[in-house]
């Protein structure tokens, strides 16, 4: 094990040369690209062991342990969550036997996103670290490598779990997409300026495009690296399919003339990354031990865009100014077309204006069932039937970067209004094959979009121009079956500034109330303005539909034999929403509206007996 400043006195003596990409040569060896690498460090030794002996013959003094994934999240994909000290225990005596003279502990991303843009909170994480690097530690790791990192506070977390294990060396290296900046849209300055501000030994670039880019990035981050020794382990150029294989096109000769360019930027370990087999590092071995003239490369430092906050200087939407009024706002969810033609839905929405209605909800994708991307709808309902919308954003299926496009199109469409949710799995749906993974919770969407959209920012900090002006709802449901844990989750999201709840639908209104009795006895006044949700009861069969299938709805025994001994089911139907929406006025800013069968002539039925 090597003391921090030893190591730091190594690479002030001379640059140290790493090794390669240990995935890639595992492959090249006959090993399934989808297989779990990781745990070939006791599944296969042999093969491991001489892998890394490939390298330590190349020349590669430092050799990184074969526990890239080896953490409990990545581990639990291959059901091996509970072997996380054993693998990476292993993964050291792997690299141990090949000879290395120096072993780092990788460590990478942990594959999951973290709060408030994910599910996992930032200590868990941090705890996930921290089991990986006891067993990198135990092991007998000389100092540790943090690699391949997309996001700077997921790798903050790993940098804190590492100091609080242990006092062994650590690198601290991210990842940046082809246009310079990481995948959450941090520039390689700021990136660096971060990392400075941490105890690390070392920090730089791995992976990316290529070595003509990392050298790009080193070079503008330099400045900001605060002194810290810089490290460049480039992939082997972009990857590309070939013949169902994917292929790297730096040819070992290549990178043995950026390894001296390398060195001449200031980095003091250099080596490779995906792509690299043992022929790339010794070309670079053997550029380091005859330096040639390093190569000319021009880097232009591009200008950091102003990062200014400032306020949306929009007027308030109709909805937000309904709403802060205190007058009875009625929505109406409206579900896009299935094709391309929204006639019907704009005729509907004119209807549903007509009678009283003061904004269209254009829900996105129910049920997981293909329907028209609801941004288009809604802009064409403002377009032609003149009403007011709210755009239902779930998170569910898009990435990080596709939900802030996504936003910034429909912002660029008229649409102010966005309901937040998850939305529905997937595996319910028209096409139960598609992912649905999602990297951003909704309190992590509201967040996103009251924190930094509506300050001019994206998710990285950088500037998008004008600031959005947004106004947020927030789902509710005052009938689940943990109240507690949704008192909770409202909590989370009004701290996220939600601007107001919509409920699902609500058959008996004390639920109401004694949601609102709970979350006030915990967290103080529950001050959010809150829409409830009503949903007309076509028939006693669907009332029992209802109650028994959809989670979330449950409706009362009496209102389900009322409307099954009534003569005209519908017309009953419609005279308990009518009695409903009466018990919910004065408990509620507004009214959600949820037509049954798409029926708009019905719901158009039920505003006006309201409004009456």
């Amino acid at each position: 094990m090597l003391k921090r400043s030893e190591f730091a006195d190594l690479v002030a003596e001379q640059p140290l040369l790493a090794d390669g990409g240990t995935g890639t040569t595992l492959v090249a060896r006959g090993v399934r690209p989808d297989a779990c690498f990781d745990a070939l460090n006791v599944a296969a030794r042999d093969l491991v062991r001489e892998v890394h002996e490939s390298f330590v013959e190349a020349g590669a003094q430092v050799v990184e342990t074969n526990t890239f994934g080896a953490n409990r999240y990545k581990l639990a994909a291959h059901d091996f969550a509970f072997r996380v000290h054993e693998i990476n225990v292993a993964g050291v005596a792997r690299a141990r036997e090949a000879g290395a003279r120096y072993v780092a502990g990788s460590v990478g991303p942990l594959g999951v996103r973290l709060a408030p843009y994910g599910r996992v909170p930032k200590d868990e994480a941090q705890e996930a670290f921290a089991e990986q690097i006891r067993g990198l530690v135990d092991g007998g790791a000389d100092l540790l490598i943090l690699e391949t990192h997309s996001d700077v506070a997921e790798l903050e977390q790993a940098v804190l779990a590492a100091r609080a294990v242990t006092d062994l060396p650590v690198i601290a290296s991210l990842t940046f997409t082809r246009d310079d900046r990481t995948l959450l849209g941090e520039s390689p300055e700021a990136a660096a300026a971060r990392l400075a501000g941490l105890e690390v030994d070392m920090l730089g670039v791995n992976c990316s495009e290529g070595p003509e880019q990392v050298l790009r990035l080193i070079t503008v981050m330099k400045p900001h690296a605060g002194g810290i020794p810089l490290v460049a382990q480039p992939n082997a150029g972009g990857p590309q399919r070939l013949g169902g294989r994917i292929m790297f096109s730096a040819t070992p000769e290549y990178f043995g003339e950026y390894a001296t360019a390398f060195v001449a930027a200031g980095v003091r370990l250099v080596g490779g990354c995906c792509g690299t087999q043992p022929a790339h590092i010794r070309a670079m071995a053997s550029a380091l031990a005859a330096p040639a003239r390093p190569l000319d490369i021009e880097v232009e430092e591009q200008p950091a865009e102003p990062a200014d906050v400032r306020m949306p200087s929009e007027r308030p939407t109709g909805l937000a100014t309904k709403l802060a009024s205190r007058a009875l706002t009625i929505a109406v969810e409206m579900e896009p077309p299935r094709g391309f033609s929204a006639a019907r839905l704009v005729a509907g929405a004119d209807t549903l204006r007509a009678a009283g209605a003061d904004v269209i909800n254009v829900s996105d994708m129910p049920t997981a069932r293909m329907r028209m991307s609801a941004w288009a709808a809604c802009h064409l309902v403002q377009q032609e039937a003149g009403i007011e919308t709210v755009l239902h954003f779930p998170t569910r299926g898009r990435n990080l970067l596709r939900v802030q496009g996504d936003l910034l199109a429909a912002y660029a469409l008229g649409i102010r209004n966005i309901f937040a949710v998850m939305g529905d799995s997937t595996s319910i749906g028209d096409f139960p094959e598609a992912t649905d993974l999602s990297d951003v919770t909704p309190s992590g969407l509201i967040a996103l979009v009251k924190g930094s959209l509506n300050a001019g920012l994206d998710r990285a900090g950088s500037s998008i121009g004008d600031p959005t002006s947004f106004v947020v709802a927030c789902a509710l449901n005052v009938t689940a079956s943990d109240l507690e844990r949704e008192a909770r989750v409202l909590k989370r999201k009004i701290d996220a500034g939600a601007d107001y709840a919509i409920t699902q639908a609500i058959f008996d209104a004390e639920r109401l109330d004694r949601f609102r009795a709970l979350y006030e006895e915990q967290y103080g006044p529950l001050e959010l303005p809150i829409l409830g949700g009503v949903l007309p009861i076509a028939s006693r069969r669907h009332a029992e539909f209802l109650h028994n299938e959809v989670p979330g709805i449950d409706i009362p025994d009496a209102i389900r034999k009322r409307v099954g001994k009534a003569a005209d089911e519908r017309a009953e139907g419609l005279a308990v929403a009518v009695n409903l929406c009466d018990e919910l006025r004065a408990r509620v800013a507004g009214l959600y509206l949820i037509p049954p069968f798409r029926r708009y002539d019905h719901a158009a039925e039920l505003i006006e007996l309201v409004r009456s």
